[in-house]
């Protein structure tokens, strides 16, 4: 007759166990931190890549921005005709362009260090008790996003914001931010740039442009796709007018 097995005894047993629970605790430890590795990585990665480029755009034309890929994508899914005009000046020859963004968008551009911290204050108190939403984003602000991120209102693209900001403003003079800005901003359907537009609405290179036809691009840059320089509405008009008459106060550029 075969003899029977021998069971493993009760502390054989629990041993197994002990061993089981620890390796499954091991391979977790090590998962862990093979993702805390790689997160670290990621973030000194994208300080390091993120200073480099900032850096280099102080020198070198931008190219393109994700919002101009953007749209053209939504351009091509819509059916429509891709449509993308751009062409970079120096501020030197962009004729009135910055004081008129200046005095439509952030007229303590050359006195803040990318914030405008009063006008915050204010967009918030307003906000608070209206529908419609108001920003306070300086013209700084604006480079940054539209240099390095895409549109959107979640706080992790505006804490980017943040960061781009005060990056530009670290890294770049006022003159190179203000170049920057006029350069790529929307400034209408497929338009980007004071000298596209200012050929495509006046049919003249930008140094030509007059103080009044400057201040008519700016109104729109709020919402480039809604507002119309060529048709624009009562409320457009008075803010046309209203950056004409800015522009007479605007100081402290010497550039």
């Amino acid at each position: 007759m075969a003899k029977r097995r021998a069971s493993a005894s009760p502390k054989a047993k629990v041993k197994g166990k002990t061993a089981s629970k620890s390796n499954s605790g091991s391979w977790f430890k090590n998962l862990g931190a093979t993702i805390l590795r790689f997160c670290i990585k990621t973030v000194i990665y994208f300080f390091i890549f993120s200073f480099l480029f900032t850096l280099m755009y102080r020198f070198v034309p931008v190219p393109f921005t994700p919002l101009m890929f953007i749209r053209v994508v939504e351009q091509k899914l819509a059916g429509k005709p891709m449509k993308l005009k751009k062409d970079w000046v120096s501020i030197e020859e962009s004729g009135p362009m910055p004081i008129a963004a200046m005095a439509g968008e952030d007229a303590k551009f050359m006195d803040h260090i990318g914030f405008d911290f009063e006008a915050i204050d204010k967009a918030v108190d307003y906000n608070k008790t209206h529908k419609k939403k108001k920003g306070a984003s300086t013209i700084s602000q604006q480079t940054a996003k539209n240099v390095f991120l895409w549109p959107g209102r979640t706080w992790i693209r505006k804490g980017l914001e943040v960061y781009f900001t005060l990056l530009i403003e670290l890294l770049w003079s006022k003159e190179r931010i203000l170049e920057v800005y006029i350069n790529v901003i929307e400034m209408g359907d497929g338009i980007y740039g004071v000298e596209a537009a200012s050929q495509y609405y006046f049919k003249k290179p930008a140094t030509k442009m007059t103080r009044m036809e400057a201040a008519k691009i700016a109104s729109i840059l709020p919402n480039p796709l809604k507002w119309s320089v060529k048709k624009p509405s009562p409320y457009l008009v008075a803010r046309q007018n209203w950056i004409r008459n800015n522009m007479d106060y605007i100081k402290g550029i010497d550039f």
